[in-house]
């Protein structure tokens, strides 16, 4: 039975404590700015004759000084939001990703990872927690309080507006607040829903040793499987790319939820480490981790697969709707996106290609790490270039961001470990536990 250590459990409280403290000086800060200063910003940004703008529908409705100024208030007025909104949803798509590989490994009957099954209850158990900010920060956009998605402004699809866009018109039967609202809660109730069911069901398997509960197990985790087909599509829809309503990709539902796969793996890895260093997880082995290295190994080369593929086709094609999505982010946050090819790419293919090095403890954990930052990169470079635009580089933005991130990891910490402190590390009762136990790689 794990119990959680004091000083790790104080650890996520000064995180959540020290992150809620960054957040809220960087909202007051963001807040007290005025429009002089904002247009100041502006003028900076182009003051070099760079008006490469980071969201297409800005070459709609006017074009004047005004206009700008309005628009650029706004982006500058969401950093807080967005950077609570990055953090959220990567949280949320981390966690139903690990319950996703959960699934996959009952459906499979696979016997490698039953030991480690416990582990990624754990992680699965932080999915209410990033659905519930998700829920709040919907009900700010919808209520007009946030401005993350321009496509909710009423203006934008009424015809005698001199703001209408009628390509938002055209997308209007599926970007409206109802079905939006509905789609939303759909994926975080259902998803909080398999979480729990599964859970209990592992541990009923348990108890009870019934082949006819662990029939019911193996049909609940194929049901999830085919949930999370549907919703890590439909939520990289609605929470990320419908930031920028102009721009599509039938890329990007795969590049998400990779890139979340990929963080889940690592969350796992470094999860199971840590127990078994701290004595808690004995069986956990060289063998165990050699194979959660394959498939974080797999997982990043899959995701890059998917970055250049989207990348190439659009740089190719040189059609200025689209390619905008990329002028934004090479103008304004080249930093971030040639960070992501070196975190997620480049090292991961110069370290893991080797059988041996996955069963280094040292080096995996290592490269665990820098993967979930690499993939943390990835989701703050879809959803801010597009929210908040150029106005990133100063405190404000600093501080709201490092205190959402600082606040979810400490928050992920103590609901994750706190979960795992209440389950049988091993699940005793599934069949497929002695497998585990002696598992061996063979080559």
């Amino acid at each position: 039975m794990y119990s959680f250590s004091p000083k790790l459990r104080l650890y996520s409280i000064v995180f959540i404590l020290l992150g809620a403290v960054l957040f809220g000086a960087g909202y007051f800060m963001n807040h007290g700015v005025d429009d002089a200063q904002i247009e100041h910003m502006m003028e900076a940004v182009h003051a070099g004759g760079n008006n490469t703008p980071s969201n297409s529908s800005e070459l709609l409705g006017p074009q004047d000084h005004a206009a700008h100024l309005e628009h650029a208030t706004m982006q500058f007025k969401n950093q807080p939001l967005a950077a609570v909104h990055t953090v959220a949803v990567f949280l949320f798509a981390l966690s139903c990703c690990a319950l996703f590989f959960y699934s996959i490994q009952n459906a499979s009957h696979a016997g490698w990872s039953i030991i480690i099954l416990r582990v990624m209850e754990a992680v699965a158990s932080f999915i209410p927690w990033a659905g519930a900010v998700i829920i709040i920060i919907m009900l700010l956009n919808v209520s007009h309080i946030g401005h993350l998605f321009h496509w909710m402004d009423p203006e934008l699809t009424d015809p005698k507006s001199v703001n209408f866009d009628p390509i938002l018109f055209e997308k209007k039967t599926f970007l409206n607040i109802p079905f939006y609202v509905v789609r939303t809660l759909i994926y975080v109730l259902g998803a909080s829903f398999f979480a729990w069911k599964l859970k209990s069901l592992s541990k009923k398997v348990d108890e009870t040793k019934s082949r006819k509960v662990y029939a019911s197990y193996y049909s609940w985790s194929v049901g999830y499987i085919a949930f999370f087909g549907f919703a890590s599509a439909a939520w990289a829809w609605d929470w990320l790319m419908s930031i920028d309503p102009h721009w599509y990709s039938t890329m990007y539902i795969w590049y998400a939820m990779v890139s979340a796969l990929a963080t889940s793996i690592a969350v796992i890895m470094v999860i199971s480490v840590y127990l078994k260093k701290a004595g808690f997880l004995p069986q956990f082995n060289d063998n165990h981790l050699h194979d959660l290295g394959v498939f974080l190994f797999a997982s990043t080369m899959l995701w890059t697969y998917t970055w250049f593929a989207q990348f190439m086709l659009y740089w190719y094609a040189n059609i200025p709707e689209e390619v905008n999505y990329f002028y934004g982010r090479f103008e304004y946050y080249s930093w971030a996106f040639w960070s992501i090819l070196l975190f997620n790419f480049a090292v991961p293919l110069a370290v893991m290609v080797s059988s041996s090095i996955k069963r280094n403890y040292t080096v995996m954990t290592t490269m665990a790490v820098i993967v979930i930052t690499g993939h943390w990169l990835v989701y703050y470079n879809m959803v801010m270039p597009g929210t908040v635009g150029p106005f990133w580089q100063n405190i404000t933005g600093l501080l709201t961001n490092l205190g959402a991130v600082l606040f979810g990891l400490g928050s992920f910490i103590f609901v994750v470990m706190t979960t795992l402190a209440k389950l049988k590390l091993i699940p005793e009762g599934n069949p497929f536990l002695h497998e585990s136990k002696i598992y061996e790689y063979p080559f």
